[in-house]
């Protein structure tokens, strides 16, 4: 799985089978995982995370949006 680096303890990645599908990122805490789409940014789904949790990930996707996108088209133009 390509990975992007850790924000604020979360591991943000990309599955690689998942090129089918609009850009998007997963990111994972501990247990707790969660979806969010990027062009443009929305919550796709989670598991594990509280509501406030989901909007503090939501606005790290916001402000990392163009560098998720870099590495998903780097990774996935291959």
């Amino acid at each position: 799985m390509p990975a992007v680096p850790r924000i604020g303890g979360c591991r943000f990645f990309y599955c690689s089978n998942e090129n089918g599908e609009p850009a998007h990122i997963h990111v994972q805490y501990e247990k707790a995982l969660a979806k969010f789409w990027l062009k443009p940014v929305a919550y796709a789904r989670s598991s594990g995370f509280f509501a406030h949790e989901l909007t503090t990930l939501n606005k790290l996707v916001e402000e990392n949006q163009q560098i998720f996108l870099e590495a998903w088209n780097e990774f996935f133009s291959r």
